[in-house]
């Protein structure tokens, strides 16, 4: 097997318990029924826009203006699918005898570490075929169809996402966490 950066993370006397890694591929999520519609009509006005202008032979301000709006319109069609899947393939999961390890990051990698002892709010998202999400802290109403869902600049909940053996997992969260809070009484 080979040593991921999670193992490196380690503390001295820390065991490892369970690692996982998201699904992987493209993913379409409950949100996209709402959100994939408004996407293609966004894109289309901002391409239809910006050929409008091309063809007509239109100010060069114009031109220059309707370019930011297809950029973001062909994000928001395709490439939020492929930034996420992305992200996604650079995830790793760990839960430990002491914490939550997640190890991410879309270009450079990140480790977020979360204290059993410490920590409230989990919440179990689970499918019918057992995959799922766990959730980390507090969550908005209707925050489940957006698990996942990164926006640039807006802060997301930790999760474990989409991952199989859900509600194994989050057992052996909840056992940790009650042999843990024993361990520092």
């Amino acid at each position: 097997m080979a040593t991921t950066s999670i193992q490196f993370a380690l503390d001295r006397g820390e065991r490892q318990l369970w690692a996982g890694a998201p699904r992987q591929g493209i993913v379409f999520r409950p949100v996209d029924i709402f959100v994939i519609p408004f996407t293609i009509l966004w894109a289309g006005f901002a391409i239809f826009w910006e050929a409008s202008v091309l063809w007509d032979g239109g100010p060069l301000f114009m031109a220059i203006w309707g370019i930011p709006f297809v950029l973001v319109g062909l994000y928001l069609v395709v490439g939020r699918f492929w930034v996420d899947a992305r992200r996604r393939a650079r995830t790793t999961y760990a839960l430990t005898s002491e914490r939550i390890l997640i190890s991410s990051g879309l270009f450079t990698p990140s480790m977020k570490s979360l204290d059993l002892r410490t920590l409230s709010d989990v919440t179990l998202h689970e499918r019918r075929d057992g995959t799922g999400t766990i959730t980390f802290g507090p969550t908005l109403p209707f925050a489940s169809m957006y698990v996942g869902v990164a926006w640039p600049g807006v802060a997301t909940t930790p999760a474990f996402e989409m991952i199989p053996g859900a509600r194994q997992v989050y057992n052996l969260i909840r056992d940790a966490q009650r042999t843990s809070g024993r361990g520092s009484a």
